[in-house]
């Protein structure tokens, strides 16, 4: 039975608190802090996360209107723009960013017995990185070209249940490739890329840390066949084989032998050639793991649209980073809750039912089973459909 607590507060205490203070412990974020402390900055930009705000002066006007619930929800101190503003400003963002691990970390438990489309006992992962356009002249400590300014969202999302695994935000100028040299290959686990990440220098790396990559090539890559294998061409392979890299600049950096695979699409007419080090695994099976790196594109279309990560309310570096690591502890906050309470819905609906009901006093998995409903708009956004997990 609810005791009176908002469901904001309900759904706080799935954040390990002892494992928030320690974070802040680990960075010094209270020192010298008499009133605002960063759990305060922590739910102030996860309700305007949850509550789609647009601004600091948006988020302050809403929770002065609620003055008699924030002690109750977790709030210690008077809610500020400029406070809130200077927190964001000069808190250090590896708080929030060590938090957010955290909250993956549990939230990869929770999701690790999730059915997967290829039935497989490996981690398979996604990688792949998206633009955040900005304007140059309010940040330019994050130059893309000449006259724009750009952020990239770097992400490795584990297909088991669409969790992001790790993260790493650069500026715009650079290159996608250098971040493989950031990731530590997991031994026995399954890396999809794209034809950008195509480094052979780096993918060796992966090889020898007993994981396997899975890459689209480019056209202009030059091989030796070695052996080809047979194959169904009704399924729409065309080949199958083992091959060896001849351009001097590659075979250099990755001497082994490499297994191809050409697919021809009968639905688009598309052919898709791609690259792997795992010789075990079906030619059909590899080839359904590179469509699955799709997801990790929905991912990023998902929290464009869902989450405040486009929008800044500070323009330093410190400012952006922290907001994109507390939108992304609240997406995975939201999908350790869905889990916990084994909810049907989607993660868009639980966000919208929270949005609009995130002080009310009300159990919150009451909240949730009263918005039994079936969307009429869900044939209309097959994409999304992905977090329906």
């Amino acid at each position: 039975m609810n005791d009176g607590r908002t469901i904001f507060a309900q759904l706080m205490e799935y954040a390990p608190h002892h494992h928030f203070r320690r974070c802040v412990e680990r960075y010094r974020g209270n020192a010298r802090v008499r009133r605002f402390r960063c759990w305060d900055q922590f739910l102030c930009m996860a309700f305007g996360q949850l509550t789609y705000r647009e601004s600091l002066r948006d988020i302050e006007a809403c929770l002065r209107a609620l003055q008699d619930k924030l002690y109750h929800t977790g709030f210690r101190s008077r809610v500020s723009r400029t406070t809130l503003a200077v927190a964001n400003e000069k808190r250090d963002w590896r708080i929030y960013a060590d938090f957010a691990q955290i909250l993956i970390h549990q939230a990869r438990q929770l999701y690790a017995s999730e059915p997967f489309v290829v039935d497989l006992e490996e981690t398979v992962y996604a990688f792949d990185s998206t633009t955040i356009d900005l304007c140059l002249s309010l940040f330019p400590w994050a130059p893309a070209r000449t006259a724009k300014a750009a952020i990239k969202l770097h992400t490795l999302l584990d297909l088991r249940g669409n969790i992001p695994t790790f993260v790493r935000i650069t500026d715009g100028k650079t290159h996608d490739v250098r971040i493989l040299d950031e990731l530590i290959p997991e031994p026995g686990s399954i890396y999809v890329l794209d034809r950008g990440y195509m480094d052979f220098g780096r993918l060796r790396t992966f090889a020898h840390a007993q994981a396997s990559f899975v890459v689209r090539v480019r056209k202009n890559l030059r091989v030796r066949r070695r052996y080809s294998h047979p194959v169904d061409r009704t399924t729409g392979l065309i080949c199958d084989q083992t091959v060896l890299l001849t351009d001097p600049r590659t075979s250099s950096r990755y001497p082994e032998a490499l297994r191809r695979i050409r697919f021809h699409d009968p639905e688009t007419g598309k052919r898709i050639t791609v690259v792997t080090n795992n010789f075990s695994l079906p030619a059909l099976t590899i080839l359904q793991l590179y469509r699955c790196r799709w997801q990790v594109e929905l991912f990023f279309k998902w929290i464009k649209q869902h989450l405040r990560i486009k929008a800044f309310f500070g323009i330093s570096a410190n400012a952006v980073r922290t907001q994109i690591w507390i939108a992304i502890s609240v997406y995975v906050l939201v999908a350790i809750l869905k889990k916990r309470l084994a909810s049907k819905h989607s993660l868009y609906t639980i966000l919208q039912i929270l949005s609009i009901s995130l002080f009310e006093k009300i159990e919150i998995s009451q909240a949730l089973a009263s918005a039994n409903y079936s969307s009429t708009a869900r044939d209309s956004a097959n994409q999304l459909q992905l977090f329906d997990f």
